[in-house]
């Protein structure tokens, strides 16, 4: 065998001073020889001053001319091996192989490390500082490593910095500089955390990142299911979409359960967030349906269950179904809490089972199982007999016997039928018995609304029923036979009455007494005396009752009032009539409130009678007091108006540029009703008045004189209806009167005594010639002019005169107590034809026969002031 090396000399780099220990050793069969050779020639050990012998060669305190290259060479006679050691001693400065001015970067909480790669010899002792500090770091989160690297665990912000590496040794020293920066860790957070979904049912999971934003062009995401990394682009037909952040699962399938994990990374770090999904569904059907422990009325049913998919059983429903009554309906039997498996039934005899179990979890029920096999139990008499027995009858000489029939699984056997048996109450007298298929009995001929024993027992062909019970019903109802007694009112007020009454003896109602039926009508009103047609109002008693309240009633009304018992077959007879009257109460609010004139310290004003008065009218209560604009009232005052015909009303003492509100009430001598209110405001000092005066106008004249104006003033002047309350115009136009400056040239002369007389001597010789022209016309007729006008009447004026007054039947209406009276004479115009302009300075203004205004009043008289203009008729307004 030649030689084979078990160790080989390894030279390298020695400072002055140290040892060098060279080792070589070698296998052969023979064992080889060993010799040691420098630099090529074979090592004389006399001169050679270090220690030499076969397997090593040692020096001690090297120098510089102990650099060499030592061999050792193995040989036998198969064959010689050789291997070279370079021993070089130095001695130089440290060299600093790492570039000075590095930049490193790390996250919070990694590991950095700084690299600092030293060639020296003798060796380097090596130490870091950071910034301008000159101490070494010494913490234990700093570690310098053998080559140099210094190594700070669990970095923080702070460590940010620059860093100096400084290498000395006997011969020299060197330094570089390394720049640390300390990034943001990156954070995941994947939200639901542990979201539990319904199968079929949809779910979104967030991946919400942080991460430096120096990172953010190396930062990726991905996803992960149970280890496995899921494609970018939508999985499965869509149904599984990715979009960087989030995750949507629709149409959750169980295999679509797991760990979902969320994973980022950038050139630094890389985090992971993981959510569990957990899908739920309704169990699995239970399997292998058993029964065991068979009896008449029980068997035992036992199951497995299925799987409950991550959601516990919590309970067990047992259905069954029959063949004979209901074929494949299916109806619940039994119900096992938790998760049993195994329940003891009761069954009913003469049925044919079949069982099924549906397990039910929070989520909902699951497929039913398949059917066990079939399990009849035998026939037996019945156990109960019919619920709900009552009597019906439509006639009273008639009882009709019902009851609940047994449900099929209650029969309990073939052949079933009911026994009835039926007694009067109270008579000492044999069961009448009979024996049904149907559910129902009718018994005619019995006396009218009395009580009888009755009992239903179901019967089969294995036997009867338990003995029934006893109910008991009446016989048919007829309506009461007699009228309460005793029928007497009390008076409450004006519109509220008490009725008492005596009710009928219990065997003259015939029936169950439902109650009592008050009913009433108005025979006439105590104010005006007019009979009214009966229109008869009821309130219903429900009960024994023996009084009762009727509200709503008319003020100053006389009634009439019966009573009568009803029962469920129908009403009673009424009894007699009581008479009775409510006293009179407050009126209700006038129709309106209307202000007809404004003045600077005095105000006119209008209002309608109340709607129902109630009673006799005392007279009017008027009312006033100071609003502003924030509506904060002042003091009200009281006008009490004991007229009660009086329908206006002028109120003086105001105060100028002020606002009021009035009200008005209707008083009886029950007392006043609702008030109607109105608000206006007076006049400034000096400002002209502008409202309403107005005078009732008889249908026929054509001329009606407007007095109480006030000069050189503008009026619109309007012909309304009666029922003003409309405001439609049948006329309007616009007029002025005569100013004071045109009547001022007589107010010089009007009060002397010289011009009174003079103004008497006119008058007598205007009389004078009034009464000859009278005489003259009786004798010689007609005037032409007045022939002519017959023969040729103006046709637009007789038609406008047509259109606007119609014709009216109202001849009796009569003018307002203290109003201008009408004219009734049958004054024309000269000329339908003549203008405005013709008859604008007569003494006279007048209306043509169209019903415009043509004249303008000229008299200087002062607009009047109207105390009382009121009435009891409606009046035809001039609306200013």
């Amino acid at each position: 065998e030649p030689p084979q090396w078990l160790k080989k000399p390894k030279g390298g780099v020695y400072s002055v001073g140290t040892n060098l220990v060279l080792l070589c050793e070698a296998i052969g069969n023979p064992e080889p020889s060993i010799h040691w050779k420098l630099n090529g020639m074979p090592i004389d050990g006399r001169t050679f001053r270090g220690r030499i012998s076969t397997r090593e060669i040692s020096l001690t305190n090297l120098q510089l001319q102990d650099s060499a290259v030592f061999q050792c060479e193995a040989t036998n006679k198969h064959g010689t091996i050789l291997a070279s050691a370079n021993v070089n001693v130095l001695n130089i400065a440290p060299l600093i192989l790492t570039p000075d001015e590095e930049n490193y970067a790390t996250v919070v909480g990694y590991s950095a490390f700084l690299h600092c790669d030293i060639f020296a010899s003798p060796a380097a002792d090596v130490r870091w500082t950071k910034d301008d500090s000159i101490e070494p770091l010494s913490t234990f989160r700093y570690e310098l490593n053998k080559n140099g690297t210094l190594e700070i665990r669990n970095t923080k912000k702070e460590d940010s910095g620059s860093y100096a590496c400084w290498a000395s040794n006997s011969v020299g020293k060197r330094a570089i500089t390394a720049n640390l920066d300390i990034r943001d860790a990156t954070k995941l957070v994947v939200t639901p955390k542990s979201p539990r979904v319904l199968k079929s049912h949809s779910v979104l999971l967030k991946c919400q990142a942080e991460y430096d934003s120096h990172l953010k062009h190396s930062f990726k995401l991905s996803w992960r299911k149970d280890g496995d990394e899921l494609p970018v682009n939508s999985t499965e037909g869509g149904r599984i979409i990715l979009d960087r952040d989030t995750l949507f699962i629709s149409s959750v399938l169980l295999e679509d359960q797991g760990v979902y994990t969320c994973v980022a990374s950038t050139a630094l770090d890389a985090a992971e967030a993981e959510a569990q999904l957990i899908v739920l569904d309704v169990p699995d059907p239970p399997e292998d349906l058993q029964l065991s422990e068979n009896q008449n009325r029980s068997v035992r049913l036992s199951w497995k269950a299925g799987a409950s998919h991550n959601s516990p059983v919590n309970e067990s429903i047992i259905e069954f179904e029959e063949n004979y009554w209901e074929p494949g309906r299916w109806q619940e039997l039994s119900r096992v809490p938790g998760n049993d498996t195994t329940a003891l039934l009761s069954l009913a005899p003469y049925v044919n089972y079949q069982f099924r179990v549906v397990s039910v979890n929070a989520v909902g029920r699951s497929q039913p199982s398949k059917p066990s096999l079939r399990y009849a139990t035998p026939p037996a008499a019945p156990d109960k007999n019919p619920e709900n027995i009552r009597v019906e009858a439509s006639e009273p000489n008639e009882m009709v016997m019902k009851w609940e029939p047994l449900k099929p699984l209650e029969m309990n056997g073939p052949g079933l039928e009911y026994k009835v048996s039926w007694r009067q109450r109270g008579v000492e007298t044999d069961w009448n018995e009979e024996l049904v298929k149907k559910h129902s009995l009718s018994v005619r001929n019995v006396p009218t609304f009395v009580p009888y024993e009755i009992k239903v027992q179901a019967v089969n062909n294995l036997g009867s029923g338990p003995e029934p019970n006893v109910t008991i019903g009446y016989s048919g109802e007829d309506v009461p036979d007699a009228a309460p007694s005793g029928v007497s009112v009390e008076v409450v007020n004006s519109t509220l009455v008490k009725v008492f009454w005596f009710g009928i003896q219990r065997d003259r109602v015939r029936g169950h007494l439902r109650g009592y039926k008050v009913s009433w009508w108005k025979t006439r009103s105590m104010l005006d005396g007019k009979r009214h047609h009966p229109e008869k109002h009821f309130l219903t008693f429900v009960g024994d009752r023996s009084s009762g309240m009727i509200p709503g009633l008319e003020p100053f009304s006389e009634f009439r009032l019966t009573v009568l018992a009803f029962n469920s077959r129908g009403d009673g007879p009424e009894s007699s009539p009581v008479v009775f009257e409510t006293p009179e109460g407050v009126p209700e609010q006038p129709r309106f409130l209307r202000i007809l004139n404004f003045d600077k310290d005095s105000v006119t004003l209008s209002w309608g009678l109340p709607k129902k008065a109630n009673g006799h009218l005392t007279g009017y209560i008027l009312q006033y007091q100071i609003i502003n604009e924030t509506h904060e009232v002042g003091a009200v005052s009281d006008v009490s108006v004991a007229n009660r015909s009086v329908l206006s009303w002028r109120l003086a003492g105001l105060s100028p540029s002020t606002k009021y509100k009035f009200y008005i009430k209707a008083c009886t001598a029950k007392g006043c009703g609702k008030a109607a209110t109105e608000e206006g405001l007076t006049l400034a000092q000096g400002s002209k008045g502008s409202g309403r005066i107005s005078d009732a106008v008889k249908p026929t004249p054509k001329f009606q004189p407007s007095e109480a104006l006030e000069p050189g003033t503008e009026y619109t002047i309007r012909l309304v209806t009666k029922n003003w309350v409309d405001n439609n115009s049948i006329f309007e136009d616009v007029i002025e009167t005569r100013g004071r400056a045109y009547a001022g040239i007589y107010e010089g002369i009007s009060t002397q005594g010289w011009f009174i007389g003079l103004m008497c001597a006119i008058a007598l010789l205007t009389l004078l010639l009034l009464t000859i022209c009278f005489v003259r016309r009786n004798k010689g007729g007609k005037y032409s002019v007045k022939e002519k006008e017959d023969l040729h009447p103006d046709p637009e004026a007789q038609s406008i005169k047509d259109e606007i007054f119609g014709e009216y039947s109202d001849s009796d209406e009569k003018p307002l107590k203290g109003s201008l009276q009408s004219l009734n004479g049958d004054i024309k115009a000269t000329g339908s034809a003549d203008s405005l302009v013709d008859y604008g300075e007569g003494e006279h203004g007048m209306f043509n026969e169209d019903g415009s205004f043509i004249g303008a009043y000229s008299g200087s008289k002062e607009k009047g002031s109207v105390e009382s203009t009121g009435s009891s008729t409606a009046t035809f307004p001039l609306h200013a």
